[in-house]
Formats: structure tokens, sequence, C-alpha cells
């Protein structure tokens, strides 16, 4: 039994005060104003009269077994080193850590999406439902698919095996189709695409073929296994709403146009992968290395502009009522921040843009579980869904920042180090 102060109802954006929630196994039995129950024999009380309690976090978009260090190099420099020197093994192990921080700070769901090396994110999986270590409920994708190269820029031919332990490089419709079936036989829950790389850019007859070989197999009773399209420009993003997908990662070049479609059918969720502008930490890091590679520093224009289309691209998403679900695409090393912590940094990028706390909320819970397919279990704190919840101290629906003062986390019904 949990005496909660504050309630957080995500789905009817109201916050209930004084509330007790009645937790049975992992499970939500009831939640009821708090009226001196009788404590059930052998039921344990936790007091967080103090607190406002919501459900636990979702991060759509994570790389848990994969770290940039930034002052070891940019492009493909750190990708060929940590494939190269870490293998699948010890990156799975790293995954361990990345994976415990998450948990630490709140987020209870993620979608592991890719650089994993050779199957290392099913093997984190497994290993935090079996109890062994630690962790987030996991949904994972194994190795992307993509074109020729994965997103690699350009390698050797004596260097090109090492693209195999990231992707699954297809070329055609067939071979799409087979990269769906290597995937779902490697473990995936959810399938991964890069449709761009720059100029090299999937067919919408290859998107189209890897989204019906999906549905495919969902009808053949494994249920929903989402397809998440990384696709950057607006002509990738077009064809892959094109071609069915269930979301687009990043879509940094989508036009307004485009954002227009996505609100109209609502089919297809917008996942948001921006950058805190007030994340001055990371902004002195990103300064010092620049200085140390001799980069070229941007001007004060170019910054502006690059922060105002993504302030841009946030509001209109929003008030257009584009499905949006929260990612943190977090992967680059942050001193001073857990995995965790940086990855949470992301969702207030969507509040200092002037989304509205509650809707930056139902973005990183409620809306990440309907993307996910599993909002009839998570999500939300409602009788019947799986006792995922966090608490925090303050008001998040008013100053989504009191998310970084994360005082208790339950997941499945049990506490967290504790």
């Amino acid at each position: 039994m949990i005496h909660a102060g504050r309630v957080v109802d995500v789905e009817s954006q109201k916050v209930l005060e004084n509330q007790s929630i009645f937790v049975k196994g992992d499970r939500i039995q009831e939640i009821r104003p708090t009226m001196g129950e009788t404590v059930p024999t052998g039921a344990t009380v936790i007091d967080l009269t103090k607190a406002t309690v919501l459900p636990g976090l979702i991060d759509t978009h994570t790389h848990l077994l994969h770290e940039h260090d930034v002052r070891l190099g940019f492009g493909d420099t750190h990708l060929v080193g940590q494939v190269s020197q870490m293998g699948t093994t010890k990156r799975a192990l790293f995954g361990v850590r990345s994976a415990r921080e998450m948990l630490e700070a709140g987020f209870t769901t993620v979608r592991d999406l890719g650089n994993s090396g050779v199957n290392g994110d099913v093997a984190l999986r497994d290993a935090i439902e079996a109890g062994w270590v630690p962790g987030p409920r996991m949904v994972v994708s194994t190795r992307a698919i993509s074109l020729v190269g994965g997103q690699f820029d350009r390698l050797p031919v004596e260097g090109q095996s090492l693209v195999r332990q990231e992707y699954v490089e297809i070329s055609g419709v067939e071979e799409a189709r087979k990269a769906v079936r290597q995937a779902f036989f490697d473990g995936a829950d959810c399938i991964k695409i890069i449709v761009d790389v720059g100029v090299r850019m999937m067919s919408v007859e290859e998107i189209r073929a890897i989204v019906d070989e999906v549905h495919r197999v969902d009808r053949g009773g494994f249920g929903g296994r989402p397809v998440a399209a990384h696709a950057v420009s607006d002509l990738a993003i077009r064809w892959a709403l094109e071609g069915g997908v269930d979301s687009i990662e990043h879509g940094y070049g989508i036009r307004e146009s485009t954002l227009k479609l996505m609100a109209e059918k609502k089919k297809t969720f917008l996942v948001l992968t921006e950058e805190d502008p007030r994340d001055t930490e990371s902004i002195g890091m990103f300064e010092g290395v620049r200085k140390m590679w001799e980069l070229p520093k941007p001007s004060a224009q170019q910054q502006a502009m690059w922060d105002a289309m993504a302030k841009s691209r946030i509001q209109k998403a929003f008030s257009l009522g584009v499905p949006v679900a929260f990612g943190s695409d977090s992967y680059v090393r942050r001193p001073g921040m857990t995995r965790g912590q940086a990855s949470l940094s992301k969702l207030f990028a969507y509040t200092e843009a002037g989304v509205p706390a509650f809707q930056a909320l139902q973005a990183a819970t409620i809306r990440a579980a309907e993307l996910l397919g599993r909002a009839e279990t998570l999500g939300s704190l409602r009788s019947g869904k799986v006792a995922d919840l966090i608490a925090v101290e303050g008001d998040p629906t008013v100053d989504l920042r009191t998310l970084t003062q994360v005082r208790f986390v339950m997941k499945g019904g049990k506490p967290i180090g504790r």
C-alpha cells in the first residue's frame, strides 16, 4: 500500500490529492482517496505523502549498449572503435550500467533501437527479465535494417565486415523481408529501419515490404511489433509514411506540410529527439571538444537558427496534434551525468519550446505506451495496469524539471533499491 500526497493522472490531466495505491503482485489493484484504511495483514506501507506519484517514464529511443565519447573523434571513428575493440560481450556489460542508471532516473520501460552489436540488446533484455541485473523493461530491435553500409560514411573493403556487426544490410524487397525474419528469429520485439543516410535512401517498396512482413507475423498471433524509421530529410519521412511505418525517429528536416499530414492521419508517431537548450554543462563540454579538435565554431546566427528550428519543430508538432512520443537518443557521454540523467534532460526540450508540462509528461508515459502497443498495461496509473511508478518532490505538471528529483521507483510492483 502506497500513501501518496499527490497522484498524477496523465490520461485525464488531473492531479489527485491524498490517494492510496493498492498493489498486489505486479499490478495496481485500486487507487482511491486515503481515508484511514486498515492495513491488510502482511502488507507493507510506503509513505509518499510528501511526494508526487506518477507513472514510470518511458523512453522510446535508447541505445543502452552504445556510447560516444566525443573526445575520441567524430564521424565513423567512435563507432568503428567501439565495434572493433569492445565487441558485443563487453557492450552488453556496459549496457548493464546504462540500464541501472536509466531505472534509477525513473525510466521503467525503454525501447532500445540498435547499435548493440549482434543481439547484445536481447541478452540485456533477457538478463533484466530474469532478475540477474536491475534495469527497465526493454523492447528491443536487434540490429537495425539498413541499406548497404549502414550508418557508416565510408569504409575500405577490409573494414566493411564491421557493418554487419551493427546492421542487417538489404538491397531489394526480398532481402528486406528476409531481414525482418532474421530479426524476429534473433528475438526482436520491434523493428528499426534506417531510411536515409545522406543521399542513400530506402525505396518505398523496400519500406513497405518490411512493414508488410511485420504485419504478416503479427497476424500470426505474436502481437504488435512497431516499425521505427530513422528518417531525417522530409523526403525520407514522406516515403516512410507511405510505407506504413509506426514511428518517425528524429525528423529533423520535416516540413509543416508533412506534420499536417501526420496530424490528419494520426497513424504514425513522431519521436522528437531534441537537446535541452539549458544543458550548459554539455554545451561547455562540446565547446572544449571543438577547441581540442580545432573544429570551426558555429556563428551566433547559425546557432540561433538551429535552436529556432528545433523549437519550431516541437511547437508545430504538438500544436497541430501530431502523435508525439518521447525518445532521448542519448548516447553521447555527458561528464557529471548518468545515462538516465542525460536521457531525462532531453525531455525538457519540449517545455523549453513552450509545450505544457502535462503534454510533455504524456509523451513520456501514455503516448509512449501507445506507440509500443502496450497502453493496456503501461503508461498510466490505473487498476489492472502494471505497477510501474515513480515519486518526485514538487509537482512535475507545473515544473517538469522536478523529474530530476526522483525519490522512489517501483517497477512491476517491486520497489527499486529498498
